[in-house]
Parts: C-alpha cells; structure tokens; sequence
C-alpha cells in the first residue's frame, strides 16, 4: 500500500507541475480535447495543417469521485439475501494521459488508471499511434489520400460504435451527461489497427484486431491456436447543416468467427459507477461490474451498433441500437442480446455550461442460465461546468430486473437512488 501511495503522489505531483508551466497552447494536431470542449465530439478530429516544431509532450489527466445513496432490494428468497450498502463516498479515481506529437502528423497517445475501482494499483489502460501524414515516408507521399484519412495502430480502445465517446472512461468522465455507461457497456481494448477516412460529411472505418484483451502466446486447447481475429467497420455520415442544426447518423459491425475469450461486454477493468449494488449476502471481493449486464457470448460473437445523433441549438438527442449474437464453442446454438438506450439533453447557459437530460436504456437477451431476461433502467441528470475541466453532476436512477431464476440474486430485483459526481480533466 505504501509504494502504491507513493506512486500516485509522485504521478500528482508531476501532473500538477505541469499544469501550472504548460498552461499555454496544450492542444496537439487532430487532438479530442479532454475537456468540455470535447463534448459531442467523436473521432479525432482531422485537419492537413501541422503545427509540428520538434517533439511536444502534453501532460494531462482526469479525477473523479461520487457519493452514492443507492437502495437495493430483490424477491428475497431464501438463499438470494443481499449484502446491506448505505449511503458513502465511493473511491476517487484517477488517469494520467501522455499525448506526444512526434513529427508531422504523427501523434502518440497513452493513457494510465492510477486507481480504479477493480485494480488497487496503476496499471496502462492502452495506447496507440496516431498517423495522419505520411512525410516520414518522404515529403507529400499519398498526400491526396491522406488529407482524408488516419491510421492508428496500438493496443486500444476499439472503434466500435459511437457510445464509447460518451461513456465514462475510469476518472475521464467529463464528456458523459450521465453517471452510469449503458447497461451492456461495449467496450474493450484489443490489439490492432484501424483505418479512419472522412470526406465532406461522409466517414468511413476498416479495422482488424486480434480479438484478445489479455495478450497471451499460449495456443488454446479447443481450437490449437493462439487465439482468433476481429473485424470492425463504422460507416455514417455527420454534418453541421447549419449553425443551430448538426446531425450524425453511423452503422457499425464488431465480428469474430473464434477467440478463446470475448471481452467486448466485460473489458472494462475500471469497473461500474454504482458500487456493490445487488451482491449476494455471502460474497467475499467486489463484483466490479455491478449494474451492468454482459451476454457472456464467450467465443463467437458478431455485434452491430446504429447511433443517431442530432442536435439543434441546446438540445440534443444520442440513441443505441444494438444487437448482438453469438456463443460459446461448447454450445449448441447462437444467443441474441439487444439493446436500446435514448438520451435527450437540454444544454443551456453561457457556452452551454448546464445542462438537465433523461436516458431510458432497456436489454433483452437469451441468457446462458436463465433463458429470456429483460433489464430496464431510468436515469434523470443535470449538470454544471464550473470551468471547462471542472463538471459536477447530480443523478437520480432506477434500474430493474426480470425473468432471472429464483436461484439467481437478480430475480425480481432492482435498485434505485442519487449519484452525485465531480469530475476535473485537463
């Protein structure tokens, strides 16, 4: 615990150095800011213009902590007893980000949880590099290709969908209206690369990843290999009609014939918003995931995500729908889970610095234990940018469970409450 302490204080002490010399011109070229302005943006932006001068290392991070006022209650049979929670103060987390412009058009971005609520200690969430110019091949090459497309390559965050841009990301939470991820929180960190095109309005995405969260040479035993691939395509088209009026509209596919373990529902190590909701009397460690459901479609899984999103003047609306299907080897036929969130936001003020907004998230699925399940949730939220890196955040939700076995702590259960979260990324 003392090295652990140790650590972060170093990591503190370094990011506030740096906060207070580098307050001037931070931004890197095609760079999503971390903070409020880069809410609603999605992909990093592209641009041809360099403003390279040697290599440039932007210092940042994020810090975020809740109070939670949570009840929780389920059928109450006997056997199904819920462990007791009231009201606290969860951990404050914390991420320290490394964004390196490393020569014309070439850009690194690195990203460590220095706590989180699964792992006691800092450990790197993942990386990439980020390819917008190819003049390290020689002055001008492809240039009439690459003035519309990026190439990144790491072991990173998937391009899958649009809801992972508004999600909260361990302490980066300053881009969600919310408190909560979805209930199935697509998210997962793979090696690979993608290919990123976008041309008047029109976008584009080809990635191919080696389907594996943990890396790992070791062949597996059922199919004699060491592990499968993943395929993923985004294809959509995003416009600023006018200046009150912008819309977006993307399809994406995330497919794999054969991994020894898919992590697309459950790769997020940070771990769930709404802390020990819903355990069992007698578990011993923290379910980290609790409040989110994963369809467990272990080895096959093939996953396809629609986002509309519009916005005219303050007022915004963000949907998901998405289906997935898939299996373990050992069984016998595909299961489907679908999902289908809607999010409604008012943002008001000077720049827009409150905001008031309702998401209604519901889940169907062919559960591997329990057969047809169904999970709704209900969440009502306002908000308040005291600056552009400082947000606090105020929650009311109400999430319920049905068609789960009365063996299961799930049956007929439900919980429901106020989260508060403050939030600070720069």
């Amino acid at each position: 615990m003392k090295i652990i302490l140790k650590r972060t204080l170093v990591a503190a002490i370094v990011l506030g150095a740096f906060t207070v010399t580098a307050q001037q011109n931070r931004d890197l070229d095609n760079y999503r800011p971390v903070d409020k302005r880069g809410v609603n943006v999605f992909e990093n932006p592209k641009s041809n213009e360099s403003t390279f001068n040697g290599v440039k290392v932007r210092i940042g991070g994020a810090s975020t902590i809740q109070f939670q006022g949570l009840d929780q209650e389920n059928s109450g049979l006997a056997g199904l007893e819920l462990k007791p929670i009231g009201s606290n103060f969860n951990l404050a987390t914390a991420n320290l980000d490394l964004d390196v412009a490393l020569y014309h058009g070439v850009r690194m971005h690195l990203r460590t949880y220095l706590s989180s609520r699964h792992h006691p200690e800092p450990y790197v969430k993942g990386g990439y590099i980020q390819i917008d110019k190819l003049d390290f091949v020689s002055e001008g090459f492809l240039e009439d290709f690459m003035q519309y497309a990026s190439i990144k390559i790491g072991h990173m965050e998937n391009n899958y969908g649009d809801a992972h841009f508004r999600r909260s990301d361990n302490a980066q939470t300053i881009h969600n209206a919310f408190v909560g991820n979805l209930i199935m929180d697509s998210f997962t960190t793979e090696v690979g690369a993608e290919l990123f095109v976008q041309k008047n309005g029109f976008l584009g995405m080809l990635g191919i990843s080696n389907g594996k969260l943990n890396q790992s040479v070791v062949k597996s035993s059922e199919e004699g290999s060491t592990g499968g691939a993943s395929f993923l395509a985004k294809f959509g088209y995003d416009k600023q009609i006018n200046s009150d009026f912008r819309f977006r509209l993307t399809g994406s596919i995330y497919n794999t014939g054969y991994v020894p373990n898919s992590y697309l529902y459950s790769a997020d190590r940070a771990g769930s918003r709404y802390y020990r909701v819903l355990e069992a009397a007698t578990a011993g460690s923290d379910n980290f995931r609790s409040g989110r459901y994963n369809p467990n479609l272990r080895n096959q899984i093939r996953a396809i995500m629609v986002n509309p999103f519009l916005k005219y003047k303050g007022l915004e609306f963000f949907g998901t729908i998405e289906s997935a299907t898939g299996k373990a080897t050992a069984e016998a036929s595909n299961r489907t889970a679908n999902q289908y969130a809607g999010e409604l936001i008012y943002r008001f003020g000077k720049d827009e610095r409150f905001y008031v907004g309702g998401r209604y998230n519901t889940i169907d699925s062919e559960d591997l234990n329990d057969g047809d399940v169904e999970i709704s949730r209900f969440q009502l939220a306002g908000g308040w940018f005291f600056t552009d890196n400082v947000l606090m955040k105020i929650e009311y939700m109400n999430q319920k469970y049905d068609g789960f076995s009365t063996t299961n702590v799930l049956n007929d259960a439900k919980f429901n409450g106020i989260m508060l979260e403050a939030a600070i990324s720069f």
